[in-house]
């Protein structure tokens, strides 16, 4: 599947957060926030899915999928829904959030208690890697969402969820390992890893989790017939990282630009 539509769309998004602007819209929002585990995201989009605006922030108050600061989350939350009002010159009251499969009920009831106090009215909760499908506009295959402390799975059958699931392996881990390496604080180590001059350099050291959540996604989709798979979230990011699920999986991998991007804008399309 060729992605040129979702990749014009995310290109497109990214260049709105980037700039803090907004696209002209005469429909009603659909609103997405995604409490991922180094970012907090918030899209806007319009009825025909198309993005209006965005908002984004570096963040450390998720792990794993769980809330660890949740006066933080509030809130960074807060200042970001502020923020995204101010660019579309409108109050926001409503808006879908995601989790990442497999998380505990309690813990789903936090995530939608962060983006409540937060001043939003959640109408809807889907999990990270199904988001990620609508978006990519899948109807059959298998989405990878690889975040900054899990690896989910949704393999997707005639456009239904027939099988959803994670494990705690993602960002994280790879700054977790270069900071080992290289013996520098976390902080330094999330910097180093972000900087594409020393890409090639870093992707040596990490390596070994890219194949870590390969052999998750392995283990994960045991039983099914699977074609390709799209790899989404974050921690995809690196130029060679789908050439190691490809050697991996001996399986067909698609990833699309701004990867990150894609599970907030999904999220958004659940909105109501």
């Amino acid at each position: 599947m060729e992605l040129v539509d979702v990749n014009i769309k995310t290109e497109k998004f990214a260049e709105l957060i980037r700039d803090g602007k907004r696209e002209d819209f005469d429909s009603k929002l659909k609103i997405g926030v995604d409490l991922g585990t180094a970012n907090i995201v918030i899209a806007a989009i319009d009825e025909n899915n198309e993005p209006v605006a965005g908002v984004s922030r570096e963040a450390k108050v998720v792990r794993d999928g769980i809330v660890v600061d949740y006066i933080g989350a509030v809130e960074i939350l807060k200042e970001l829904k502020k923020e995204i009002e101010g660019i579309l010159g409108r109050e926001l009251y409503k808006a879908s959030t995601a989790i990442p499969p497999g998380i505990m009920e309690g813990n789903t009831k936090v995530i939608c208690n962060v983006v409540e106090a937060a001043g939003f009215e959640v109408t809807n909760v889907v999990d990270e890697p199904t988001a990620a499908a609508r978006a990519l506009g899948i109807s059959q295959g298998t989405v990878v969402d690889v975040g900054g402390g899990t690896t989910g799975i949704s393999i997707i059958e005639n456009n239904e969820v027939a099988f959803s699931a994670d494990e705690a392996t993602g960002g994280t881990h790879m700054t977790l390992v270069t900071a080992g390496a290289y013996k520098i604080p976390i902080d330094d180590a999330e910097k180093l890893k972000r900087n594409s001059e020393r890409e090639a350099e870093i992707f040596v050291v990490i390596r070994p989790v890219i194949e870590k959540m390969a052999a998750i996604v392995k283990n994960l989709i045991e039983g099914y017939e699977v074609q390709t798979i799209y790899v989404v979230g974050g921690a995809c990011s690196f130029k060679k990282f789908e050439g190691v699920f490809e050697k991996y999986l001996n399986t067909k991998i698609v990833k699309p630009k701004n990867p990150l991007l894609i599970t907030p804008l999904g999220i958004a399309m659940y909105s109501e």
